[in-house]
């Protein structure tokens, strides 16, 4: 799995040391300026509908940035979610020649937080800044979706998804999401992005981003498409989760969402052997 420095839900220790499974991951996001870059839009309120949102990342210099690192085959990725957790979109602005980044999203009346996933040219590693936005118009705030530790199944027109695993704060835990349509496995999803699924999580209350993306990459032999994607997960805190899982199949883009409350699940003597045989299984693929 590929790593973002300081917000994955992935820690760097994962792979250092197996039999280690503790970690102290930090959520991204919760500031719109870290390491000398700022996250400046254009407006910070807009109106309700379908609209084009501008935006810079400030560097160290008081300059737009122009030179980032491409990281999933995209220099910028934004993520667009309203404060209770409705309205997430995953899109990839175009940036021009003076390093201002446009991109149309959707949006209903509310307060909203943008997320940008960067990693610019000369910075060791990928940051995530975050601001919010203000969206004019009557605003109906949607309940928290309930949490189901039984059935965890998303539907998406003809598609299923289920959870299986659990997080755990300051512990590395599997989470493993299959995808079915018509109630048959699926066994062609697309690459997206360069994997074949993506995760982002969003704790309530605050929106502390998690950004993740499945251990193997299409091609590699060994990763599968589908049905199974599969994320080794940290959560920075106890607390509820929102989960987004993003993934490609029949040439259509589709998100499955999840609320999930982490257990207190402590680390069984077998941790260090199950992470290791999940690595196995995974190879078998």
């Amino acid at each position: 799995m590929r790593n973002h420095t300081g917000h994955d839900m992935t820690a760097h220790t994962n792979h250092a040391g197996h039999g280690d499974h503790s970690t102290h991951a930090a959520p991204g996001g919760l500031s719109v300026s870290e390491n000398g870059h700022t996250l400046e839009f254009d407006s910070t309120i807009l109106g309700a509908g379908t609209r084009t949102v501008t935006f810079r990342v400030i560097g160290p210099d008081g300059r737009p940035v122009t030179e980032y690192v491409p990281e999933h085959e995209k220099e910028l990725h934004l993520i667009a979610v309203r404060r209770d957790t409705s309205g997430f979109q995953h899109v990839h602005p175009v940036m021009d020649e003076k390093g201002t980044w446009s991109v149309e999203v959707a949006l209903e009346p509310g307060d909203w937080r943008f997320f940008a996933d960067v990693h610019p040219a000369g910075h060791d590693g990928t940051m995530t800044l975050g601001i919010d936005v203000a969206v004019a118009g009557h605003y109906e705030p949607r309940p928290l979706p309930a949490i189901d530790r039984i059935a965890r199944i998303a539907r998406i027109d003809d598609h299923t998804v289920t959870l299986d695993g659990e997080l755990v704060a300051g512990q590395a835990r599997e989470l493993t999401l299959t995808v079915a349509r018509g109630g048959e496995p699926v066994t062609d999803l697309q690459p997206y992005l360069a994997a074949y699924g993506h995760l982002v999580a969003l704790r309530v209350g605050d929106l502390g981003h998690l950004h993740v993306h499945p251990e193997g990459t299409p091609g590699d032999g060994v990763t599968a498409p589908g049905p199974e994607i599969t994320f080794m997960a940290v959560a920075p805190s106890d607390g509820v989760y929102r989960l987004y899982l993003d993934f490609l199949h029949d040439g259509v883009v589709r998100t499955a969402e999840f609320t999930v409350r982490t257990t207190a699940t402590a680390p069984g003597p077998d941790a260090a052997h199950s992470h290791e045989g999940h690595h196995d299984a995974h190879a078998r693929h």
